[in-house]
C-alpha cells in the first residue's frame, strides 16, 4: 500500500470519527463500527487494519477504540461471480 493510499484511508477513517464524536462515547464507537462495516468494501478494511497493525499512526482514539468490532477480511472469501 503507498503512503498516499494509507493517508487517505487514515483520513477518511478520522473524518467518520470526527462525524460521530458529538455522541455518547459508546454511540460514537458504534456509529464508526457501523459505517466502516457497512461502506468500507473489505480492501480497504484490510489496508486499515494493517494501518492499526502498525501502531495506527494518525488515527484518532475513537478509530482504534472501533477496530477490535470492525469486520475483519476473512481468507479465501469468492464473491460471487468471481473464480
Amino acid at each position: 500500500m503507498s503512503s498516499s493510499t494509507a493517508d487517505r484511508l487514515v483520513y477518511m477513517a478520522n473524518q467518520i470519527a470526527t462525524f460521530f464524536a458529538s455522541q455518547p462515547q459508546e454511540e460514537a464507537v458504534q456509529g464508526v463500527v457501523e459505517h466502516i462495516n457497512s461502506f468500507w468494501d473489505p480492501r480497504m478494511r484490510e489496508q486499515l487494519f494493517a494501518i492499526a497493525e502498525k501502531g495506527g499512526s494518525g488515527l484518532s482514539p475513537l478509530v482504534l477504540e472501533a477496530m477490535p468490532q470492525i469486520r475483519k477480511v476473512r481468507p479465501n472469501l469468492t464473491v460471487p461471480g468471481h473464480a
